[in-house]
């Protein structure tokens, strides 16, 4: 994206650096990494940084519109509304591709959006990882309101604790040994002291929660929630003492029914030069001419399961349940990163927190995805090198 800083970065690069890099991964988290991390972090200059920022605005102004809860009630499946649902989420996360306007300019275009976990903890500790090993130009940061590493894990452990000892507060998954993503609740962890409890040890007394480790019996007053109801549904013999729908004292972060509600079911209710137009696919009385350029999503589900990127008529005849389906305008990421290998696509998840009581979320950092592969993300890159992965760096 900055031609002088991306060649100065990919002559002084190193296959033995980058092995070294991964080494490290091996050394702070023994057998965490399960996922591909790319070779090069991505640098962003400012005019793109401003874009970015006020797409954000502009979604987090029609989020707040008074009549939200209303219109994203149908986004809630029958049977899986919890209780005790906050005015707004506690987490907002923002994901864009990253094109080129007519004019030549780089744009961010939102793909996707949620209001639920990200790995907060594992890409504060990626920022400060890439600049061991690589090389890093002056002026350039990951975090947002001029955080660095130290006041972005303190901000981030207030958040989640909430004045509460870290030890009451869960991050909670099912089977986190098993997931993709465990990195991320082992630097949790570590940064912030929040334990990781799986759903199955979760126990109830009453509207008590608690965990027992080594013995000890520790109640939980607030779930840093990382369940994916997805995930939920392809287990239907689980047996847990506690259900999401319980009515339970405990705050959430963030509160189940918002990972409904601010989804792919939000998009076609959004209005801006930085979000492509979305339809939900029951309320089109006629299909458009070009649908070429139109990608189909089932509105609930999770990491680009499901997501049909050729979409033709007789595809959308034969689906059933057509309300369960968005229409959505294809964004055409422009491989913004020249790599040794080739240009390389990119996708930038903008991170918020949304705190009790204040009154606008707050952006902290970021997380990158670099692709070659028609679709992006992690698991549709693997055969190919410089992608995966990844954090912007920023210029001030």
């Amino acid at each position: 994206m900055i031609g002088n800083i991306r060649e100065t970065y990919n002559r002084h690069f190193h296959p033995n650096k980058y092995e070294a890099f991964l080494r490290q991964f091996e050394v702070d988290f023994p057998g965490q990494l399960d996922f591909r991390v790319a070779e090069t972090p991505v640098f962003v200059p400012g005019s793109l940084k401003e874009r970015l920022i006020a797409a954000g605005e502009q979604i987090i102004a029609q989020l707040m519109d008074p009549k939200f809860k209303e219109k994203t009630q149908r986004a809630i499946p029958p049977g899986q509304e919890a209780p005790n649902e906050d005015a707004h989420p506690s987490i907002l996360i923002l994901d864009y591709a990253i094109c080129r306007d007519e004019q030549g300019q780089l744009i961010p275009r939102l793909i996707e959006l949620q209001g639920f976990a990200s790995l907060f903890g594992y890409q504060g500790y990626l920022e400060r990882l890439y600049p061991r090993f690589f090389y890093h130009p002056e002026g350039f940061s990951a975090f947002f309101d001029d955080l660095n590493q130290e006041s972005y894990f303190q901000r981030l452990k207030d958040f989640f604790c909430g004045g509460l000892p870290p030890e009451q507060v869960a991050l909670m998954e099912i089977f986190p040994e098993k997931q993709k993503t465990r990195i991320d609740f082992a630097a949790t962890e570590r940064f912030t002291g929040i334990p990781t409890v799986c759903l199955t040890q979760v126990k109830k007394s009453g509207r008590t929660l608690y965990y027992e480790k080594s013995g000890k019996k520790t109640e939980i007053h607030r779930i840093y929630n990382r369940v994916i109801f997805d995930e939920l549904d392809t287990m239907p013999g689980l047996k847990t003492e506690f259900h999401l729908t319980d009515d339970v004292d405990v705050e959430w972060i963030a509160h189940p029914n918002w990972f409904f509600r601010v989804s792919k079911f939000t998009l076609p209710m959004l209005q801006s030069e930085y979000v492509p137009k979305s339809y939900y696919l029951h309320e089109l009385k006629a299909y458009p001419d070009n649908l070429d350029d139109y990608v189909l999503k089932p509105l609930f589900s999770f990491a680009g399961q499901g997501v049909r990127i050729h979409v033709t008529r007789e595809l959308l005849d034969e689906i059933p349940n057509k309300e369960n389906y968005l229409l959505q305008e294809k964004v055409h990421y422009h491989p913004v990163v020249l790599s040794p290998t080739g240009g390389v696509k990119v996708e930038l998840r903008m991170m918020y927190i949304w705190p009790k009581g204040q009154p606008r979320p707050e952006l902290l950092i970021n997380l990158g995805r670099m692709s070659k592969g028609e679709m992006v993300g992690v698991r549709y890159n693997a055969h190919f090198d410089w992608v995966g992965g990844t954090i912007a760096y920023f210029e001030k």
